[in-house]
């Protein structure tokens, strides 16, 4: 195999190189013997290309939005069969939803190597201990974002033998990969994050830095895709120790196409990270007054009717597209430096949710409440909102679910929150689209709710492709 195309394609890419002038000036070299020094991996590590370019297909396959019949037809093939969850739909490239998150594992394990080899003792303890949490964190982050695409949705039943996603470990593109069990795939993940959770320090100066509340707080997440609900509430509840503050919506503009600026600045990112950009889906913002939109992406009619006039979610989240009257596009992405990519992050505001979440599953109706009204006094207009109560646990579940749609709007949540909420009857939902004619169904749990890998992955690998 030309290890040159396995590279390019398959699971890795080149160290990036942005920030640091002594790798460009010493190309030659191997990447790996150019970490050299703590200072070497901090250099990675702060490198922005590790916190961007995430693979978006789950969102786009996702039920937020919807696309006229004339956007729908302007797409390639490969968007137009993805928007309708063709059977066969799958991406022949690997560049955008699989190379770039590898190409950033790939880049974490030099660091970790880099920390267990010359890098290591070049810095006191705190800091080398910073270091290798923080590539812990960032690469696991890598693997669950592409476990939520590529690997069935977790089964404690089956995920000792269902697959799971390569695990590549080591800055070696010789190494053969493998797709192992779903099982070893999630052990991976938490134990990453546990182990950088014990490593990083509480806080950070700066958002795109991993710290302690990053790693609970994707522990939280994590967890709640195992729907290990008990492990998911502990861990919310740990980040929320350590960070809580929400932002109070009644002083965002509501008129601002980017109302959540300067980038960086919303005090409830926990750990700043982007997917890819994207030429249909939202966010992508056109100038304020114009009579055409560059967004194409229409927001649900049922997610819109389902805000109170008096919840400024609704005015600062989306604005009347332009193009399409009657119709709305989505203004409420975190990341106001991107035109056409998701802040995929954990925040905050996510974290009380999973926490309400996991009350109410345990039983604690007032806990779940409490967590839920703590989050919607700072969503509602000032003296508008009047504490929701909950006549039973179940209720208070539901509730919190609702909510949970209405504030995570595009977080790239939402797929993998389907897949989970389709294991129980209760909550499993039948998808539609249409275009012209043409009506799209996805109903709960069907193989499509796991995409294909990329046609260049299977071309150029051993990797057995999901079925259908």
């Amino acid at each position: 195999m030309n290890h040159t195309i396995k590279f390019l394609l398959l699971l890795t890419a080149t160290v990036s190189m942005g920030s640091c002038k002594k790798f460009l000036d010493e190309k030659q070299r191997s990447a790996l013997t150019l970490v050299n020094t703590a200072q070497d991996c901090q250099l990675l590590l702060d490198n922005y290309d590790l916190n961007t370019k995430y693979p978006n297909d789950g969102e786009a396959s996702a039920d937020d939005y919807y696309l006229s019949e004339g956007s729908y037809n302007n797409l390639g093939e490969e968007d137009r069969k993805i928007y309708g969850w063709v059977a066969d739909s799958r991406r022949q490239s690997a560049t955008q939803q699989w190379q770039y998150t590898y190409r950033n594992i790939y880049d974490l394990n030099l660091v970790l190597e880099g920390l267990d080899g010359k890098a290591k003792g070049t810095a006191d303890a705190t800091t080398m201990n910073t270091l290798r949490g923080s590539a812990l964190l960032m690469r696991a982050f890598a693997y669950y974002q592409i476990a939520q695409i590529y690997a069935k949705p977790y089964d404690k039943a089956t995920a000792s033998t269902d697959p799971g996603i390569p695990l590549i470990t080591e800055a070696d593109i010789n190494v053969k990969s493998a797709r192992g069990t779903l099982e070893q795939t999630y052990a991976k993940i938490t134990g990453d994050l546990k182990e950088a959770a014990e490593l990083l320090p509480n806080t950070s100066k700066v958002v795109t830095r991993p710290t302690k509340a990053a790693a609970y707080a994707m522990l939280a997440r994590v967890y709640l895709a195992m729907r290990d609900y008990t492990s998911a509430g502990t861990a919310a509840n740990s980040a929320l120790q350590i960070k809580s503050a929400l932002l109070d919506l009644n002083t965002v503009s509501t008129s601002s196409p980017t109302p959540f600026g300067p980038q960086f600045s919303n005090p409830e990112i926990i750990f700043q990270a982007v997917s890819i950009g994207t030429d249909y889906a939202p966010p992508s913002y056109g100038p304020v007054g114009a009579t055409t939109d560059p967004q194409v992406a229409l927001i649900d009619p049922a997610l819109i009717s389902s805000y109170d006039a008096s919840d400024l979610r609704l005015q600062i989240f989306f604005k009347p597209n332009q193009t399409t009257p009657g119709a709305y596009k989505f203004t409420g992405n975190y990341d106001a430096g991107t035109s056409n990519a998701f802040f995929i992050g954990p925040g905050t505001d996510e974290m009380y949710l999973v926490r309400a979440e996991c009350s109410a599953r345990a039983g604690n109706a007032n806990n779940a409440m409490a967590d839920l009204n703590t989050l919607l006094r700072t969503r509602w207009i000032t003296g508008a909102y009047t504490d929701m109560t909950a006549t039973s646990a179940d209720d208070a579940l539901v509730k919190v679910l609702t909510e949970r749609r209405k504030e995570l709007v595009f977080r790239n949540v939402r797929w993998s929150d389907l897949r989970r909420l389709n294991m129980e009857t209760r909550f499993q939902k039948t998808l539609t689209r249409t275009a012209g004619a043409q009506t799209f169904t996805l109903p709960p749990n069907d193989p499509r709710y796991v995409l294909l890998i990329p046609g260049d992955v299977i071309t150029y690998s051993t990797l057995t492709q999901n079925p259908r």
